[in-house]
C-alpha cells in the first residue's frame, strides 16, 4: 500500500525522505540523458542515431499497448493459467466443485461472477469428455476464459477411459454454442454436447437431488417425474411384471435380463421396479454415465423401500344444488369402489371413456389407479361413494388426461373441477402439454377442455378426437392443487 494512503490519527501521512529520493532520481536521469545526447549528437552520425532511437522507442511503446489490450482479460497470477498443469487442474476442480456441492448457494455464485461481460449473457449446459491426465481440465478452463465464458458449476463423471465433465456456463449472448464447442475441441474435449440452460439449472446438484428424493418419498407417482428431472430429456417406460411373461427370449425387457442392480447400456438404463416391473429410461442424444446410473438406481431403491403411498389431503366442494363432494387422490386401494362406479355407468358413458365396451374393468383399473403410471383423483359423495374419476397418465414424453363421471352426476361441473386440478398437477410436474382422447360427440369433455382457458389443438382421425392443451401459454391459477387443498 503506498505511503500516501496510510493514515495516522485519521489524516494522510507524507514522508519527506521519499520526496527527496524521487527528486534526486529525476535530476540524475536528466543529467544522464543530457550526457548521452551530447556524446551522440556531436558524433558523425549522431542525429540519425537519435531519430532511429526515437522510432524504436515509439514502436516498442505501441507494441506494449497492443499486447496489453490483446491479453487484458487473461487470468490473474493466482488463477490456473499461472500454475503448473497439475496444480491448475486440481484448483479448477476444487473451485468449480464448490458451487456444485452446495457450499456456495446459487445467489452467491451470481454475486461473485465477473461483471465485465458486455451486454446480456446466456446460460449453457455443456458436457465433454477429456483425457484422465493432469492439465486436461486446465486447458478447458483457459480456453473458456479466453472466450470470456464463466464457469458457474462443474460435475466430474469418471469413466474407465477419460472423464466426463459437465459444466454450467454463462457466456456472452453473441457467442454461439457452436463456437464454444469448437474451442473445446481445440482444447482436447471430445464428444462435446451443449444446450441452452435456464435459471433452474443454477441450483447445485446435491440440493436438486435431495429435492427429487423428497418428492419421491411423499408420492409414489413422482418417481417417473423425478427420473426425468434427474436425467434430462429422456423417455421413460414401465413394463409390468405380468406383461413380460409372454415376451420373446431375445427381448431385453425380460425379467431375467434385468438384475436387481439394473443395467447400464449406453443411452439406455433398465431398472427393476418396486413391483418387479422393468423401468426403461432412454436418452438417444447422450450416453448415461455411471454416476447418473447410480443416482437413478438410488431413487428407485428409495421408492421400493417406502412402498405404496399417496398424499391424503382432500378438497371439499359444494355443488350448485347444495350437495357437498370431496376430491382427493386415489390408488389401487380404491379399485372396488371404482369398479362399483363402473357398474353403475351406462354403456354409452363407458364407450365415450374407453372407446368401446369394457369387459374386464379390473384389468383397466389396476393400471389406471397405480401411482407408477400417473395420478388419479376421485370424487366422493358424503356417503363415501365414488361418482367421478380423473386420470393424469405419464405416456412417455407426453401426458394424457381422462375423465369418467357417473351418469346421475353429470352436468354438475364435476368434470371441469377434476380436469382443472389434473392440469394444475401437470403444470407442477413441469409438463408442457396434456392431451385428451375422446369422441367428437362427447360434448362434455370438449366443453371441459375449453373451460381451461388454454390454447387448444384439435386432431380428428376416424371419429376419434384428440385435444391437446398447451400449458406454457397461460398458467392455471384458478384451481387448487391437491396438496394445497382444504381438509374437511
Amino acid at each position: 500500500m503506498p505511503d500516501v494512503t496510510r493514515t495516522k490519527h485519521g489524516r494522510p501521512v507524507h514522508h519527506w525522505r521519499r520526496d527527496v529520493v524521487e527528486l534526486a532520481a529525476l535530476f540524475t536521469a536528466v543529467a544522464v540523458a543530457d550526457a548521452v545526447a551530447n556524446t551522440v549528437g556531436h558524433g558523425p552520425d549522431g542525429p540519425a542515431l537519435l531519430v532511429v532511437s526515437a522510432v524504436v522507442l515509439l514502436a516498442t511503446a505501441g507494441f506494449h499497448i497492443w499486447w496489453a489490450r490483446r491479453h487484458g482479460h487473461a487470468p490473474p497470477a493466482h488463477d490456473t493459467a499461472a500454475r503448473p498443469p497439475a496444480e491448475a487442474e486440481q484448483a479448477g476442480r476444487a473451485t468449480t466443485t464448490t458451487h456444485a456441492s452446495g457450499t456456495t448457494p446459487a445467489s452467491t455464485a451470481e454475486a461473485n461472477a465477473p461483471s465485465t461481460l458486455p451486454g446480456t449473457t446466456t446460460l449453457w449446459r455443456m458436457r465433454t469428455t477429456v483425457r484422465d491426465e493432469p492439465g486436461s481440465l486446465a486447458a478447458l478452463c483457459v480456453t473458456l476464459a479466453e472466450r470470456r465464458v464463466d464457469i458457474l458449476s462443474l460435475q466430474a463423471h469418471p469413466l474407465a477411459e477419460g472423464t466426463v465433465d459437465e459444466f454450467l456456463l454463462r457466456a456472452p449472448t453473441d457467442l454461439a454454442g457452436a463456437e464454444i464447442t469448437r474451442s473445446i475441441a481445440r482444447a482436447g474435449g471430445e464428444g462435446t454436447w451443449i444446450e441452452r440452460a435456464d435459471a433452474h439449472d443454477l441450483v447445485d446438484a446435491p440440493t436438486r437431488i435431495l429435492g427429487l428424493a423428497t418428492r419421491t418419498a411423499l408420492d409414489a407417482a413422482e418417481l417417473p417425474l423425478a427420473l426425468r428431472h434427474l436425467l434430462g430429456r429422456c423417455t421413460i417406460r414401465s413394463l409390468p411384471a405380468a406383461a413380460r411373461t409372454g415376451t420373446r427370449k431375445d427381448d431385453p425387457a425380460r425379467s431375467e435380463s434385468v438384475p436387481v442392480d439394473g443395467v447400464l447400456d449406453g443411452t439406455v438404463l433398465r431398472l427393476k421396479g418396486p413391483d418387479g416391473e422393468v423401468i426403461t429410461v432412454e436418452r438417444p442424444y447422450l450416453p448415461f454415465t455411471p454416476t447418473e446410473f447410480a443416482r437413478a438406481r438410488a431413487l428407485v431403491e428409495l421408492d421400493t423401500r417406502l412402498g405404496p403411498r399417496i398424499p391424503r389431503s382432500q378438497d371439499v366442494l359444494t355443488l350448485p344444488e347444495g350437495n357437498s363432494i370431496t376430491v382427493r387422490r386415489a390408488d389401487t386401494s380404491d379399485i372396488e369402489a371404482a369398479k362399483a362406479m363402473h357398474e353403475r355407468c351406462s354403456p354409452g358413458t363407458l364407450d365415450k371413456r374407453y372407446h368401446g365396451p369394457v369387459h374386464d374393468a379390473d384389468r383397466y383399473l389396476n393400471h389406471l389407479l397405480s401411482p407408477r403410471f400417473g395420478r388419479t383423483l376421485a370424487v366422493r359423495t358424503a356417503s363415501g361413494r365414488i361418482v367421478g374419476i380423473g386420470h393424469l397418465l405419464w405416456d412417455g414424453d407426453e401426458t394424457e388426461v381422462a375423465l369418467l363421471v357417473e351418469d346421475e352426476w353429470q352436468r354438475r361441473g364435476i368434470g371441469g373441477q377434476l380436469l382443472g386440478r389434473l392440469v394444475t398437477m401437470a403444470v407442477e410436474a413441469g409438463c408442457e402439454s396434456v392431451y385428451a382422447v375422446t369422441q367428437a360427440s362427447n360434448t362434455g369433455m370438449v366443453a371441459a377442455m375449453r373451460g381451461l382457458g388454454l390454447p387448444l389443438d384439435y386432431q380428428i382421425e376416424e371419429g376419434t378426437l384428440v385435444i391437446t392443451a398447451r400449458l406454457d401459454a397461460t398458467p392455471v391459477s384458478s384451481r387448487l392443487p391437491y396438496d394445497h387443498a382444504r381438509r374437511p
